[in-house]
């Protein structure tokens, strides 16, 4: 079988993880796979070409538009000769399916990550290029019922297939927790200037930070969407009741900056460490106590696999499909969106509960994780429907892939 990927860019993001988990699968099981991209990818590409995945970029311009990508991106395909084209995010579901009107795609899947792709512009041009398109699909419940009452697509042509998470990397070690504790700690209570003085043969040899205050972890770009000003101001409302807590967020984007004169002004400068891009989210989730989320609207958010994955309690704003990803009361708390006082009354909640009954939620949400979102779980649904629309069947698996519903 062979599958071309198209998506808008390839970053460190949640869909670009939910391509790439996918490329694992599939070439582990003989399929060959091209990405191609409409900007110039900056993300996983070692990672890809370990796979033997050919990635394509368009050369466009990030806001630019383009009308020669639509005649690229038809050359790549005549002379691949795709069974399947699969698209993810709006600007490459649009592209692909203005694509198929110079170009032949025996079949054409479309992916939104999201409730909302960006208001009723993109879902008028979703309307109307539907008929291009075999079959557009969402990564939640609400996303899909949202998308079918808002007419985007019609109920015969969207389904559902969730985000998936390989739950075998996360894992750790107590001695790698208290030092990665350690050493962030550090950073956020000495400040930059005294490690790079140090670095650079200086004196400047201030205590160790404690390892053991309460950490909360959140990860995401710096977006509106994410509502980073209301996180800010619930954890500067928990300060007052947990002085020693710390909040650690990952990510980067345009309104960091912001966000960053947001922390110094409420008195977080020391409290709030920003982490810029990682690459290591299982070691920071075995690191920290929990996962705090505050957005104003979602799809299925990898972020709370991942922190189901790695054990912690959950704090998140009960849209999109969060809800089904975090059971209240189960495995963390739902709040209202842009309610900050409801976001601090959570955390501290979690924070006043003991160890041991952190750990058992944290557990359930391993649990949960395990039984819905396994990507091995999420890979099958996607390569039975590539069986059913190209009419290949696809070889099984050349080398044992992870237990993932089983470890831990």
């Amino acid at each position: 079988m062979k599958l071309l990927f198209l998506i808008t860019g390839f970053d460190y993001a949640g869909a670009e993880n939910q391509v790439l988990l996918l490329c694992r699968e599939l070439r582990a099981r003989g399929c060959e796979v091209r990405l191609v991209t409409m900007i110039p990818p900056v993300a996983y590409l070692e990672e890809l070409k370990e796979l033997g995945v050919e990635v394509v970029s368009l050369g466009m311009k990030k806001g630019v538009p383009d009308p020669r990508a639509v005649f690229r991106l038809a050359a790549l395909i005549r002379r691949m000769r795709p069974d399947v084209v699969h698209s993810h995010l709006v600007h490459a579901n649009l592209l692909a399916r203005v694509t198929r009107l110079f170009v032949r795609i025996p079949y054409l899947i479309c992916t939104a990550h999201n409730v909302n792709e960006g208001g009723w512009r993109r879902e008028m041009l979703y309307r109307l290029t539907d008929p291009l398109g075999d079959l557009l699909t969402n990564v939640s419940r609400e996303a899909v019922r949202a998308y079918t009452e808002r007419r985007i697509a019609p109920a015969r042509k969207i389904r559902l297939i969730e985000n998936g998470i390989d739950l075998s990397r996360f894992t750790g070690d107590e001695r790698g927790r208290m030092q990665l504790r350690a050493e962030l700690g550090l950073l956020g209570l000495r400040g930059e200037e005294e490690l790079e003085a140090e670095g650079n043969g200086g004196v400047a040899q201030p205590s160790v930070a404690s390892p053991s205050p309460f950490i909360w972890l959140a990860a995401g770009r710096f977006v509106p969407e994410k509502d980073y000003p209301a996180m800010l101001h619930a954890f500067a409302e928990v300060r007052r009741s947990f002085s020693d807590s710390m909040l650690w967020i990952a990510g980067i984007g345009p309104e960091r900056p912001q966000i960053e004169r947001q922390a110094e002004e409420l008195g977080l400068t020391g409290q709030v460490r920003f982490l810029g891009i990682r690459t290591d989210m299982p070691a920071l989730l075995h690191a920290a106590d929990g996962f705090v989320l505050s957005s104003k609207w979602e799809g299925l958010p990898i972020v709370l696999l991942e922190a189901c994955a790695g054990r912690l309690p959950i704090v998140a704003t009960a849209v999109g499909g969060n809800a089904e990803v975090v059971l209240d009361d189960v495995n963390g708390y739902l709040v209202p969106p842009e309610d900050p006082a409801a976001l601090a009354r959570a955390m501290e909640r979690v924070m006043a509960l003991p160890p041991e009954e952190r750990q058992a939620m944290g557990d359930r949400g391993w649990e949960h994780a395990a039984a819905n979102y396994a990507m091995s779980r999420v890979a099958g649904k996607w390569i039975e429907l590539y069986e059913q629309a190209s009419g290949r069947k696809l070889s099984a698996v050349r080398a044992a892939m992870p237990k993932e519903a089983h470890e831990g």
